[in-house]
């Protein structure tokens, strides 16, 4: 058995949720991982059973703390991160009244609302969505955020509405699992859009915005500190996992938040880039800032006396899978039998084969529309100047490349955004463990990346630093130094003429494209 303390992490996303075990020396000694089946309907609708979500993430914690084979007794806290923007409606205990709304529900567009009845039509006039943008920094006025989906169910499932006790993010959701308490705290709840985010440390709803949210003040939950330690694991749950009742659990964060701590982004003159479903660059600013033409803001750092800017790109490592589940190893007469771990290491050897610039095939990775700095969800993705003589080496290759030059025009917008030139990457996420994408990484973008250690496992190693600091075993300008880099990967400079060029002509097909592709989309 290790003697080191430890911190039992617990990182959801929207596939499932991830464990690991991480001592206090940023060391992940114990990790698994668990699967959560998504419900599509139709109408945009996306949603998880919550009670399996909470059984696959004490499943995975109980096979994380099993290959761990630490001592209970070091166990200094437990603290979740999750995928944020969905909401879980509970009642008093913390058990699910309903399903959860994912982040990626389209039912809660502005103008669906509008249409569901008892829904105000004077909603969000002007002044109001100024308000928002002043003192939060986001108006709701996409579906895909936690207020939103707040008031979809309240108009669209009243019922529902009126069982709830409290809405919840998912982190809050697995909290209150965890200990019985209904909390949420300034990060965490961000996408409720219902916090004053001009100062950090804020302990209450901004009654304002409360006003002019359509949701009862009573259906929110307590809101406490950052990190705060909400209570100690429930019986029951100590029992399950094999902990003392009296090990702590923290109020936690959302996802990017905990990789931003990990790659040490609140300070230093480098960015977090996180590449996975989607792909994130995360960094400091000195106060809130949103900017709406290049959908660039701020969210609220959990520690240090900044705030974050979360630059979500779109697409990413879910394109890899779309061309090895549809293009190469599709389930349709043409399949090919393979292992997941052998598609990848297929798809990592044909793209390495083919070279820098794919032979000449441009990939477009707007597969579920374009976000930062240029959003459509109209876009669609595809690949550019196939001709006879293109292989699948060249498209997987492509693949890699436009996500990359889809990065590299984002880059631009950041650094005017945060004011300040960015001097590397510290690269992580499940995209981060392929050497080879690492490598395009500092090729396109035309700078130092730094792979870390455990890509796939960071949220996990930012969120235990995180408890860390909190309960002040570690400082915060240490946080960075105890999640260690595994390589550092140079640009090629016989390759920069070649990207310049690419990166251009990305940018010129984007706007070529985007008319196309609207005009597609309204035949549908």
């Amino acid at each position: 058995m290790t003697t080191d303390r430890h911190v039992l992490t617990i990182d959801l996303g929207t596939s499932g949720p991830k464990a690991a075990v991480v001592s206090a020396a940023g060391v992940v000694v114990g990790s698994a991982r668990a699967s959560v089946r998504t419900e599509l309907s139709a109408g945009g609708g996306a949603e998880q059973d919550p009670d399996a979500v909470w059984a696959a993430t004490l499943q995975s914690a109980q096979s994380a703390l099993a290959d761990a084979g630490a001592d209970p007794a070091s166990f200094v806290a437990v603290a979740a991160s999750a995928q944020y923007s969905s909401i879980v409606p509970v009642d008093a205990d913390g058990s699910a009244v309903g399903n959860m709304v994912l982040w990626i529900d389209q039912r809660g567009a502005p103008k669906r609302l509008k249409r569901l009845d008892g829904y105000p039509r004077r909603a969000d006039s002007p002044a109001a969505l100024l308000r928002w943008l002043r003192v939060h920094g986001l108006p709701p006025i996409d579906a895909a955020m936690s207020l939103n989906h707040m008031r979809w169910l309240r108009y669209a499932r009243p019922s529902q509405y009126e069982q709830t006790e409290a809405f919840l993010e998912p982190v809050d959701y697995l909290t209150a699992r965890f200990t019985g308490r209904l909390t949420a705290n300034q990060c965490s709840a961000y996408m409720m859009l219902l916090t004053d985010n001009r100062a950090l440390g804020a302990t209450r709803w901004d009654p304002r915005l409360v006003a002019q949210s359509l949701i009862d003040p009573e259906k929110l939950p307590e809101l406490v500190p950052v990190g705060n330690e909400v209570g100690t694991l429930l019986p029951a749950v100590a029992d399950a996992l094999g902990l003392p009742a009296t090990t702590p659990v923290l109020s936690g964060i959302n996802d990017t938040q905990a990789g931003a701590i990990a790659a040490g982004a609140f300070e230093g003159s480098h960015a977090g880039l996180s590449l996975g479903t989607s792909s994130v660059i995360t960094t400091h600013v000195e106060k809130k800032k949103t900017g709406l033409r290049t959908g660039l803001f701020t969210l609220p750092s959990p520690i240090g006396d900044r705030h974050l800017l979360s630059a979500e790109n779109g697409v990413a490592g879910v394109a890899v899978d779309h061309f090895l589940g549809q293009v190469v190893y599709a389930d349709d007469p043409f399949s090919t039998p393979e292992t997941v771990d052998d598609r990848y290491r297929a798809f990592s050897e044909a793209a390495e084969a083919a070279g820098a610039g794919a032979g000449g095939v441009l990939f477009l990775p707007w597969l579920r529309g374009s976000m930062a700095p240029s959003g459509d969800p109209r876009l669609r993705g595809g690949f550019l100047n196939v001709g006879l003589d293109t292989t699948r080496s060249d498209l997987a290759r492509a693949v890699f490349e436009g996500v990359a030059l889809n990065l590299r025009w984002l880059r631009g917008p950041v650094e005017s955004f945060v004011k300040r030139p960015l001097s590397h990457f510290r690269f992580y996420g499940g995209g981060a463990g392929s050497d080879l994408w690492a490598q395009v990484m500092a090729d396109v973008l035309g700078c130092p990346i730094h792979q870390l250690a455990d890509p796939s496992f960071t949220n996990n190693l930012g969120t235990a630093m995180f408890a860390c600091e909190r309960l002040g075993l570690v400082d915060a300008g240490e946080v960075a130094e105890r999640v260690p880099v595994r390589r550092v990967y140079e640009p090629d400079p016989a390759l920069e003429a070649r990207y310049d060029e690419l990166a251009e002509v990305f940018v010129k097909t984007f706007k070529a494209v985007r008319p196309l592709f609207r005009a597609v989309s309204s035949t549908r």
